[in-house]
């Protein structure tokens, strides 16, 4: 509980306004039924008309006091926990930003999803429920015993008979709901996983006609989401019924041996009615704190997911550069004798004793069949991931050595998945740079081939774009991405199969853009098309993760076995 603390000193006079003005409504709850008693004893026997009215509005004055009160205990109560929510998820929400790759990985975007939306909402509910009825609960309950004993002793020893019975039957309910939950927040990591997955590729699934197979996949999770919520909920259903019996049970008893005492003169119809009155609300302030408890149980459940991720420890960090104020001024790249591999207690690497060297401004093709690790490779440089064995260096520096923000602002990459937000066409290219002016826009499109369809919009660059460009076909994604990246200014450029999607002409326009365009600036495009990459200065053929050609086009289709492979596979489909 100690990391809600931070939430709770910086609105403190919620968290201290809600329960006071909530504990105030309770003293009058069991101060209402004594006076009505008194009432009814007193005044009402004797006909005493003037002190029934004056008793009546005194009463009247103190329900419009709880009323009060009630109303700004829950108010305060409400903004208490919504604050404390909205700080927690935003600190959630920061440390994914710090996430590596790794991290992303290991959690999945469902389960992330999940724990900074469902998973705090728990804990926000029962924040409030907690500020509602922690303090409210127990003075409603001692209250009500003592004013039971003022008014009855023995009476009284009948309902301290049943609460350790209801509050054993609860424990038990609790205790066998609680891992329930846990497996319920899990089967909604899992839901959301499929829903996003299938949302995000909802035209290979209409092209391919598989919607009756993402359906059925989905009634598998969504069922397995009801089991588990069943199976959770059906436990806490329990806890009505069991309450209610006690209420019944012990409200026979009270009448029973209060009905003796009346008819032998012991007891007041007066103090009979408060006395069932402070019954009810002895067995409510338990049910409520019952309630209390069995939220916080799926509150600490949900507790245990958010603590997992800001516990995490992100071990791909720049915490310890050497030269965090370093900027990249070249471009130069070494890889010395690289490993690397996803799965850390896998035996096979990904990549495997990877060594080269790239000179600042050249333009570096990189081929390879599929799984050949060219993405993983690339993806090195930027430490999106770090390299399990030996070193890489930029402009001769570690890349361990630069801060995060100097290394990757002057590297642009542009990934295999095209990814575009909600917005303008301008406002998605000024990511690469948010202060570009229209200008450097206009030239940056014009490099990527972009301008000419953009421009072709009847709004231009002001064209507002679905959420991940839903409204652009895969080639105009592309090219408006490298256009983005190009915002950057970098001093080395990655394209991840960035070209894919165009045609020949377009991916040859884009290639001399960049050699006319870019000339100081080192730049890597993986491609699948040898001849978008022929005319490099040098390309590097990767196989099943080792580095075994790296020289020009035309000494590598002399020595490089690998490489004739690809080219000829490549040119007898062509023809």
């Amino acid at each position: 509980m100690k990391k809600y603390i931070q939430y709770a000193k910086k609105y403190w006079y919620n968290f201290l306004l809600g329960p006071l003005f909530m504990v105030l409504e309770a003293c009058g709850e069991f101060i209402l039924p004594y006076i009505n008693a008194e009432l009814i004893n007193v005044h009402v026997a004797n006909h005493d008309t003037d002190a029934v009215i004056r008793q009546g509005i005194f009463m009247a004055l103190i329900a419009l006091a709880m009323l009060v009160t009630g109303v700004l205990g829950a108010n305060f109560s409400v903004r208490g926990s919504t604050r404390l929510a909205a700080g927690l998820r935003k600190d959630i929400f920061q440390k994914i930003q710090t996430f590596s790759f790794t991290d992303i990985d290991e959690f999945t975007t469902g389960s992330l999803i999940t724990r900074i939306t469902n998973d705090v909402t728990q804990i926000q509910n029962f924040a409030q429920t907690l500020l509602r009825g922690v303090f409210r609960s127990p003075v409603m309950l001692i209250g009500a015993v003592i004013m039971s004993f003022a008014l009855n002793p023995s009476l009284t020893w009948t309902i301290l008979i049943i609460l350790p019975i209801l509050a054993i039957s609860i424990t038990l309910i609790i205790k066998t709901a609680a891992p329930r939950y846990t497996k319920m927040q899990q089967a909604i990591d899992a839901l959301n996983n499929d829903v996003g997955e299938t949302v995000t590729n909802i035209k290979v699934i209409k092209s391919f006609v598989r919607e009756e197979y993402e359906i059925k996949g989905f009634g598998k999770v969504n069922d397995d989401l009801v089991d588990k919520s069943t199976s959770a909920l059906k436990v806490m259903l329990l806890m009505q019924p069991v309450s209610a019996l006690a209420v019944n049970i012990t409200t026979l008893l009270v009448v029973w041996i209060s009905g003796q005492q009346i008819m032998v003169g012991d007891m007041e119809l007066g103090t009979l009615t408060a006395f069932i009155t402070y019954l009810s609300q002895i067995l409510t302030a338990l049910t409520f704190l019952a309630n209390i408890i069995l939220q916080g149980t799926r509150a600490a459940a949900s507790d245990k997911r958010v603590s997992e991720i800001l516990d995490n420890v992100v071990e791909l960090t720049d915490t310890f550069a050497a030269h965090p104020d370093k900027t990249i001024e070249n471009g130069s790249i070494e890889f010395r004798n690289v490993s690397f591999k996803y799965f850390k207690n896998n035996k096979d690497y990904v990549l495997s004793d990877i060594h080269f060297k790239i000179n600042a401004g050249e333009l570096i093709g990189i081929v390879g069949s599929t799984g050949s690790g060219k993405s993983t490779l690339v993806s090195l440089i930027p430490r999106l991931y770090d390299a399990d064995e030996g070193e890489i260096f930029i402009d001769g520096c570690n890349v361990k050595d630069y801060s995060f923000n100097n290394l990757r602002d002057r590297i642009a990459m542009v990934l295999q998945k095209n990814t575009l937000f909600a917005g303008t066409i301008a406002e998605n290219l000024r990511w690469g740079n948010e202060n570009a002016t229209d200008e450097e826009i206009i030239h940056a499109a014009k490099v990527s081939q972009a301008d000419s369809f953009v421009t072709g919009f009847p709004q231009g660059y002001d064209t507002e774009l679905g959420q991940g460009g839903v409204n652009l076909s895969g080639g105009q994604k592309q090219r408006l991405c490298i256009a983005r990246a190009l915002l950057k200014k970098p001093r080395i450029i990655i394209l991840d199969d960035s070209t894919s999607a165009v045609d020949n002409a377009t991916d040859a326009s884009i290639r001399k853009a960049f050699r006319e365009e870019l000339p100081g600036v080192t730049k890597l495009i993986i491609a699948q098309r040898i001849s978008s990459i022929m005319d490099a200065d040098r390309i590097m053929v990767l196989d099943e993760g080792k580095l075994v050609g790296f020289d020009t086009h035309e000494v590598l289709i002399k020595t490089c076995e690998e490489y004739q492979e690809i080219y000829y596979s490549q040119k007898d489909k062509e023809e």
